[in-house]
């Protein structure tokens, strides 16, 4: 058995955000998790950001790691943590925001204890204006253990976001996060699940994320699309070369439909240069030729739907509305809620 140099790698994103970032760093030097490293990899700061973590380096030497590169984006900041980790399992932190004491160790032992390939914690939502607590989410799967499996599409509404999650490393290290804008988290956890077998779940809030509403992607662009469609089918090819495509395709083409048909189409709506009704079309016939069990979806059956809560029916009616070419009903019914009524709905 391979013995390892730490328990768990953090990957601390660092582009400015000075403000911030002590709060951040207090919190990761103060977990009850020993054997931790710390990268904090700063991406090009114009701020005092560097000194920050230089500070933090020269005052934790066993825990804290600085790095310094030239702006590249968010992706290749990851990726650079992602390939200099040294622990058992890794994780990502946005250093905006700041975890429980506690997060590191309990979703280690969850992991550990189960022998799970990635642990998930709940988190809330925090308006960083008014430090309000907005929601919170991914407390519902309880203290369970589950195992990857092609007829339980429970895998597809784990949020995508990489920090309130650990991966066992050596499955996820071949993996990299990609160049392009506001899916990224997305396909980085779908590829994951090509290489993971068991996920444990811990169901208490131990990552708090601030919403800074001048950093929030509310929009995509005709270009954004047609990156997500890419990598899309980067997503399925890596299926198709670890030889699970077949058993997991309609896992897959569920979250191609989710994901591009729901989430990115309301998003896209937006973009006032869009014409809506001309990218729908092109939409639903992308997913037809390369991702085209969502119309015959297991998943997405009005009786299996209607067992899993008014969500699920929610989505199996936007279903219904594409195979029967509405689907700018759904759009305009969807902005309604949001722009309107104000509720903001998670898929």
């Amino acid at each position: 058995m391979e013995k390892y140099e730490y328990k768990l790698s953090i990957v601390a994103l660092v582009y400015n955000l000075e403000k911030y970032l002590p709060r951040c760093l207090d919190a990761l030097v103060n977990q009850t998790l020993q054997e931790i490293e710390i990268l904090c990899v700063d991406d090009g700061s114009t701020d005092s950001a560097p000194q920050i973590i230089d500070e933090y380096a020269i005052k934790y030497p066993d825990k804290v790691k600085a790095f310094h590169k030239p702006n590249g984006g968010e992706f290749t900041t990851r990726n650079y943590g992602l390939e200099r980790a040294k622990g058992e399992y890794i994780t990502f932190v946005d250093t905006d925001d700041y975890v429980s004491n506690d997060w590191a160790e309990k979703l280690y032992n969850a992991a550990k204890n189960n022998d799970a390939d990635m642990a998930v914690c709940g988190f809330e939502r925090i308006d960083l204006a008014t430090n309000k607590v907005v929601s919170k989410d991914m407390i519902g799967y309880g203290d369970s253990v589950r195992e990857i499996d092609p007829k339980d599409d429970f895998m597809v509404f784990i949020n995508p976001a990489p920090w309130n999650k650990i991966f066992k490393r050596e499955k996820v290290k071949d993996l990299r996060f990609q160049n392009f804008r506001g899916f990224n988290d997305m396909i980085f956890l779908a590829s994951s699940y090509s290489k993971i077998e068991k996920i444990a779940f811990v169901p208490e809030v131990l990552y708090h994320y601030f919403l800074r509403y001048d950093s929030q992607i509310h929009t995509v662009n005709k270009q954004d699309v047609e990156n997500f469609k890419k990598y899309l089918l980067e997503l399925k090819k890596l299926y198709i070369q670890e030889n699970k495509y077949d058993e997991m395709k309609y896992i897959i083409d569920f979250m191609a439909f989710l994901h591009l048909g729901m989430s990115v189409m309301y998003r896209a709506s937006y973009d006032k240069s869009i014409d809506m009704k001309v990218m729908m079309k092109d939409t639903i016939k992308y997913l037809d030729e390369n991702f085209s069990t969502w119309r015959k979806s297991p998943f997405l059956k009005l009786g299996y739907s209607l067992k899993r809560g008014f969500k699920r029916f929610a989505i199996w009616g936007v279903a219904w509305l594409y195979k029967h070419n509405m689907a700018m009903v759904y759009i305009n019914l969807y902005r309604f809620v949001i722009d309107k009524l104000k509720i903001d709905i998670k898929w």
